[in-house]
This record gives structure tokens, C-alpha cells and sequence, in this order.
């Protein structure tokens, strides 16, 4: 463990700040298998969430919506992964 805290604490900490806290994991980390699966695991989800998200913002009519929509999604997949 590259910062010595449980595996459970740094697990966690991959989902807090969404992709940006995964991206910082997965350069931290580099022999923890568990924590870097997990960083990873957040880095794509979020990251690719984000995007799709900004993308739909410029689509006419319910391009908002379904932005929101991805934004409602992104949450409960992060309360999940942080519950998991």
C-alpha cells in the first residue's frame, strides 16, 4: 500500500472525487491490485459518464434532460461503488 491505509480507506477514496480521485489512485498506486482495480473502476465509469454528459448538454430539445438523466446515474453508480 503506497499511502498505508486500509484497503477498505483507499477503496473508498477512489470514488470520492468522482474520476479525478480514481485517476490519482490508479498514478499512486502501483502494486495493490485491489486498489487499483477500484481507481480504475472509477476513472472509466465516471470519466466516460462525463463526457456523455457534456456531449448530450449540445444536443436540441431533450439533450438536458438526458444530460440530467446521466447525472442521476452517475451518483447512484458513485454511492454504490463507495457502499461497495
Amino acid at each position: 500500500m503506497a499511502l498505508g491505509l486500509d484497503k477498505n480507506i483507499e477503496g473508498v477514496l477512489c470514488y470520492l472525487l468522482f474520476w479525478i480521485s480514481g485517476l490519482i489512485f490508479l498514478l499512486l498506486e502501483r502494486e495493490d491490485d485491489f486498489i487499483r482495480f477500484h481507481a480504475m473502476q472509477s476513472t472509466v465509469t465516471f470519466l466516460s459518464l462525463w463526457i456523455l454528459g457534456g456531449i448530450l448538454r449540445f444536443v436540441p430539445f431533450f439533450g438536458w434532460i438526458l444530460a440530467e438523466v446521466v447525472n442521476i446515474v452517475a451518483v447512484a453508480l458513485w454511492i454504490v461503488g463507495i457502499y461497495k
